[in-house]
Parts: C-alpha cells; sequence; structure tokens
C-alpha cells in the first residue's frame, strides 16, 4: 500500500518534466532533420570541372532545392584554393579583388539564410575562368512561411494613387573584406552528410539519456 501511493504521487509531481522533456526532445529531432547539407561538386569536392568549357557546378545546383537553414560545404585544398562570396557583376567576370566574403580553410560550411541568389567563385581567377564557380538560388523555407499563398494573404493593402510606396535599397555588405582564417582540418576526400547525421544521432542519445535516467532513480527509490 505505501509502495503504491509513493509510485502514484511520483508519477503525479513528475508528469509535467515528462511532457517538457519529450516536446523538447522533438522540436530538437525535427530542427535536425530538415535542414540539408550539400557537398558543392560532390565526390570531387570544390574543384575546376572536368570539362571546363562546361559548368557542372550550376548543372548539378539547378537539380537541387535549396531552401532557408540549407548549408553548402566547400571542400577544397586551402594551400591552392579558396572559397569566394561575391557580387553578381564578380561572378560574371571572375573578379577576386573585391568578394562580399572570402573562406580559406579548407573545409567551409555555407549556411543559406535568405532566399535569392548566392554566387560564390574560386579565389584563384585561372580556376574560376575553367568555371570553377557556381550560383545557388534559395527558394523558400521549409515551413513554408514564405509561400506564394501566405504572402498574398499576409500582404499589406496597396497604396492610394497619391501614396508613392517607398523604395527598399538592397543591403549593402559590411565595409571590406571578411576573411575567414584557417584552422587545422583535414582535408576530406567525398563529403558527405555524415556530420548532419552524427548530430541528428547525439540528439535522440540526449533524449534517451534523461529518460533512462529519470527511471533508473525512480526504480530505486522504490
Amino acid at each position: 500500500m505505501t509502495i503504491s501511493i509513493l509510485r502514484s504521487k511520483i508519477m503525479s509531481q513528475n508528469k509535467a518534466f515528462h511532457y517538457v522533456l519529450g516536446l523538447f526532445c522533438v522540436m530538437m529531432l525535427i530542427q535536425k532533420t530538415t535542414a540539408i547539407q550539400f557537398p558543392v561538386g560532390e565526390a570531387k569536392g570544390w574543384a575546376v570541372p572536368d570539362n571546363s568549357s562546361t559548368n557542372s557546378h550550376n548543372q548539378w545546383a539547378e537539380r537541387m532545392r535549396f531552401q532557408i537553414g540549407d548549408s553548402l560545404l566547400f571542400v577544397y585544398n586551402p594551400d591552392q584554393d579558396s572559397v569566394l562570396q561575391v557580387k553578381k557583376e564578380d561572378y560574371e567576370n571572375c573578379t577576386t579583388t573585391s568578394p562580399l566574403t572570402k573562406y580559406t580553410d579548407g573545409h567551409t560550411v555555407f549556411s543559406l539564410d535568405r532566399s535569392g541568389p548566392y554566387y560564390f567563385i574560386s579565389g584563384n581567377k585561372d580556376n574560376c575562368l575553367k568555371n570553377e564557380k557556381i550560383v545557388v538560388v534559395v527558394l523558400a523555407d521549409r515551413s513554408n512561411h514564405s509561400s506564394p499563398t501566405n504572402k498574398q494573404a499576409n500582404s499589406p493593402p496597396p497604396p492610394s494613387p497619391n501614396v508613392t510606396a517607398p523604395t527598399l535599397a538592397p543591403a549593402s555588405p559590411p565595409g571590406g573584406i571578411i576573411e575567414v582564417v584557417p584552422s587545422p582540418a583535414p582535408t576530406v576526400n567525398e563529403p558527405t552528410n555524415a556530420a548532419s547525421s552524427s548530430s541528428t544521432f547525439i540528439s535522440v542519445i540526449g533524449c534517451i539519456v534523461p529518460f533512462f535516467a529519470y527511471y533508473s532513480s525512480f526504480v530505486l527509490a522504490l
């Protein structure tokens, strides 16, 4: 009788703990599984295409569906190459002197945090002229908040004929070049999504351990 009352009391007091922890785990797992890391160049990595007369990087990008929250993985030899995020004009002309951002670490992960086009070229101009460059177009996020239907429903009414709608100037990049300082990192020959899978596995373990510890302490208490 005493054990039954004790069990009922403990379960009642910790019911909220189960709900909160369970909700946290579910949300964490959803976040881990929705974002995708795309390896640019796949097995070959960030390099000059085998056929430099065609841009295989762009052909690959056209087959993918990039959304907000995804990321790009550039794997290359930092002693011979780099990644530059540039403006459209610099992309077309392979201008390497004024990038928006420069990466030289050899294992660059670039997060896609907005919709629209992103332009990348090799920091080696000769490589860029041989089509080591890519355009990535991000369409929308995975929660469909940016879908046309939602945009139409949430858009404000059109201005009256006597009111001139303000023109929004595109955001300018911060002054100067942002360069990522190289950090020791092993060269990966075949970029994959193993890091994302490992992160998801760790998240699952992180959710299971608290439950196991809780029920273990419960059994010991009895």
